[in-house]
């Protein structure tokens, strides 16, 4: 309990936690899509702080970290990226589909059934990350999609991706993004807006709720990655005994020895069985 506590007392904002906390606080995050956008809003509504969409039961569930809609419909999802996370087995970043998957996800979310297409409104996918993806050095990579053949030509469905990078050097953000980004990198406190967001914090490490909501949280995650481990160590025994099994069929053992030197069911040994002999 006191390694939690201590963690929780040095969250800063690009935890995912202090993030969706801080970005649920109205003025802030209002202030930072019109600062971001260029923009007059005059007004949001939260549809959900942490939203899961999971479309049925086989697919890819995602969870969303802020999703607001503004006075006009459009609808914003906000998340923080921390890592540049690759595949393993692709040992490709993860990013770019990622947020086609989110697009995906937000509009299937979005439109209910037997509604016409033109009802989807304009999105917004916004990544907040602490690299640079395209390692361009740009504080912000919008993204729409556009004809090849006439790049003047854009297709008008609505959905933009931006991917902004806090420790970019060049472009055109404004005063408040610029400290936005000094906050997320350093944590250094520049201007009223992000003094605001300093104080918010600091609030939310004095309350005893967001602390224990916190707690609770990192404890069924541990609880949860323990149940994986424990799920990964079963299947690498299962996939074990099988192999010593195929071995042992081609000693010559029999189903009954198999069986008993493996501890693997005698029907599965016998359907193991019937398996080499058919190769």
């Amino acid at each position: 309990m006191q390694d939690l506590a201590t963690k929780f007392a040095n969250l800063t904002i690009q935890s995912d936690f202090i993030f969706k906390k801080v970005m649920s606080r109205k003025r802030i995050c209002k202030h930072l899509l019109e600062e971001l956008l260029q923009i007059e809003i005059a007004d949001i509504k939260y549809l959900e702080a942490e939203k899961t969409i999971d479309p049925n039961y086989n697919s890819h569930g995602i969870r969303l970290d802020i999703i607001v809609a503004d006075d006009k419909n459009t609808h914003y999802n906000l998340e923080m990226q921390v890592k540049n996370n690759k595949n393993p087995h692709t040992d490709t970043y993860v990013l770019p589909k990622r947020s086609r998957y989110y697009q995906a996800l937000l509009d299937f979310d979005l439109l209910q059934a037997g509604q016409p297409y033109d009802l989807l409104p304009p999105t917004f996918i916004i990544f907040i990350c602490v690299f640079d993806f395209f390692k361009q050095g740009n504080y912000v990579y919008t993204f729409k999609k556009r004809c090849l053949e006439n790049l003047k030509l854009e297709l008008p469905d609505e959905a933009t991706t931006m991917i902004l990078n806090t420790k970019g050097t060049h472009g055109d953000i404004s005063k408040d993004i610029k400290s936005f980004y000094d906050y997320v990198n350093n944590h250094i406190v520049t201007t009223d807006f992000t003094k605001q967001i300093d104080d918010e914090i600091s609030y939310l490490k004095l309350d005893t709720k967001v602390r224990r909501e916190f707690m609770l949280m990192e404890a069924r995650l541990l609880d949860e990655r323990r149940e994986g481990e424990a799920v990964g160590i079963a299947k690498g025994e299962a996939k074990e005994k099988l192999a010593t099994a195929k071995r042992l069929f081609s000693m010559g053992l029999s189903v009954q020895d198999v069986a008993k030197a493996t501890s693997l069911p005698i029907e599965q040994v016998e359907a193991l069985q019937a398996e080499q002999s058919c190769k």
